[in-house]
């Protein structure tokens, strides 16, 4: 099976060069597109997936991988869903149980930093300054409930522990903390999710 993933940004794509090659092995693949930002992403998609229903094999999944940030969650998803019926593309959630699908859609609730609050050990193996019990207070115990931005959160912690005193280098810091990162231990609901995703399709399509 091969796998064309449409991301919104370079920090996602290195997440997902550092993780996927422990899920998608042997004869499986994929390939990384990765977009402008997440406006550029949703503003390019139609055209995209509509030249994708003209070739696509059917050994291919499109996964659509963007940030929720401060959207409805459903709002999102079911535009995304419109977007793929549209260019005549069958979505997992609109296909039966035992039915083929082109396209798996996931959300990041609310930015790919809600990840990263889910391994925490990742975070301490990339910045060993950081607190050993950083993810036990309140405010981050759900990694996917972080109010008021994820990378800012996650800013706040490497700052104090005196990195990025100028400021989060969001690619740099995407890098070094998904080379640590343990998919089946993460805590964030949106990750489970997505690594679940790409394990039914292995195992199902």
């Amino acid at each position: 099976m091969h796998f064309e993933i449409l991301v919104e940004e370079f920090s996602a794509e290195k997440v997902l060069h550092n993780i996927l090659p422990k899920l998608i092995t042997g004869e499986h693949t994929y390939n990384i597109i990765t977009y402008q930002g997440k406006h550029d992403m949703l503003k390019k998609l139609p055209g995209r997936l509509k030249a994708y229903s003209k070739w696509i094999p059917e050994n291919y999944i499109l996964l659509i991988l963007i940030d929720r940030d401060s959207q409805d969650c459903h709002e999102l998803k079911a535009n995304l869903e419109q977007i793929a019926l549209k260019a005549n593309l069958r979505t997992k959630s609109n296909s039966g149980s035992d039915e083929k699908f082109s396209v798996l859609i996931r959300i990041i609730v609310e930015e790919m930093e809600s990840w990263f609050f889910g391994d925490a050990n990742a975070v301490r193996k990339a910045y060993p300054r950081v607190s050993d019990n950083f993810e036990r207070k309140a405010n981050y115990r759900v990694p996917d409930l972080i109010k008021g931005g994820t990378w800012e959160a996650l800013e706040r912690i490497l700052k104090a522990a005196g990195y990025f005193k100028t400021g989060l280098r969001k690619l740099e810091c995407a890098n070094e903390i998904s080379k640590y990162m343990e998919p089946l231990n993460n805590r964030s609901k949106s990750f489970q999710v997505f690594w679940e995703g790409i394990s039914y399709c292995l195992k199902n399509q």
